[in-house]
């Protein structure tokens, strides 16, 4: 079913058209299409090497794909002078693998990195201030401001590294992976700040990730990548209507069967209403 037969007509934020990705020989996406609609999170899975994380990197301006149009807030990403990209870039915040934070630097300074980048005048005070309050918010306790990495556990440095991703205070937020290596509490706990923030900040989240239990527990809809293309993007249900191989194995098999069975996560609303 489309969004427009849902009656679905919220703003896409983010519009791949025709995107065509390679290293060398190897084609990794081959006219791939994509909409990530303002207010949603949505969830992108696929098998080992169908290129998630490149589709990630290409709409954020790190990869530059051989072919195809990206747009974000209506503004296309591709090939721009770094001057150019600046203020689109403010509007977003992305949360790599492993949390990606500067070991040589504190949980706080970690924080304050895209501020100083984007706002150089800010003082050191007000700097400090706002990292602060971005700790507290993804739930940790004040005194990891000052920690370093290496002093942090796995659960601790994801939610330093969404601290730093949410710096900036964006409209749309990129997480790659965010519950992978999180033991299933860990997991769960880190799904339902995911859920909680996209709805009080009003968040657009493009959520990588292999995890049903999340795609059950918090997704408005999931991407599926196979055959180097978005084959599919729905809700779980119609996506289970569907009879691509691919899409039978993964969410009918064994720990699929366990994720409807029902883990232990926050029970999403739709936020449609």
């Amino acid at each position: 079913m489309t969004d427009a037969a849902r009656g679905d007509d919220r703003e896409i934020l983010i519009r791949v058209r025709g995107l065509r990705n390679g290293f060398g020989e190897q084609i990794v996406h081959d006219n791939l299409d994509l909409d990530v609609r303002r207010g949603e999170i949505l969830g992108v899975v696929g098998g080992s090497g169908t290129g998630k994380s490149v589709l990630m990197r290409s709409i954020i301006g790190l990869q530059t794909p051989l072919d195809g149009s990206v747009e974000v807030f209506g503004e296309n990403t591709i090939g721009r002078e770094e001057t150019e990209a600046v203020n689109i870039r403010k509007r977003w915040g992305i949360l790599f693998q492993g949390g990606a934070l500067f070991s040589t630097l504190t949980v706080s300074e970690n924080v304050q990195v895209p501020l100083k980048e984007f706002y150089p005048g800010i003082d050191q005070a007000l700097l400090e201030e706002i990292a602060a309050y971005k700790v507290v918010m993804t739930g940790l306790p004040p005194e990891a401001g000052p920690k370093y990495p290496a002093e942090l556990s796995g659960g601790m440095k994801k939610r330093a590294g969404l601290a730093r991703a949410l710096a900036l205070d964006p409209e749309l937020l990129f997480l790659d992976e965010p519950t992978a290596g999180l033991d299933p509490i860990g997991a769960a706990a880190f799904d339902e700040l995911t859920a909680s923030l996209s709805k009080t900040l009003g968040l657009t989240v493009f959520l990588i990730t292999h995890d049903l239990d999340t795609l059950y527990a918090i997704c408005d809809r999931v991407a599926v990548l196979a055959d180097k293309r978005v084959i599919a993007v729905g809700t779980i249900p119609e996506l289970l209507a569907l009879d691509h191989p691919w899409i039978q194995e993964y969410f009918n098999g064994p720990r699929g069967r366990a994720a409807v069975a029902g883990p232990n996560r926050p029970v999403h609303e739709d936020k449609r209403g």
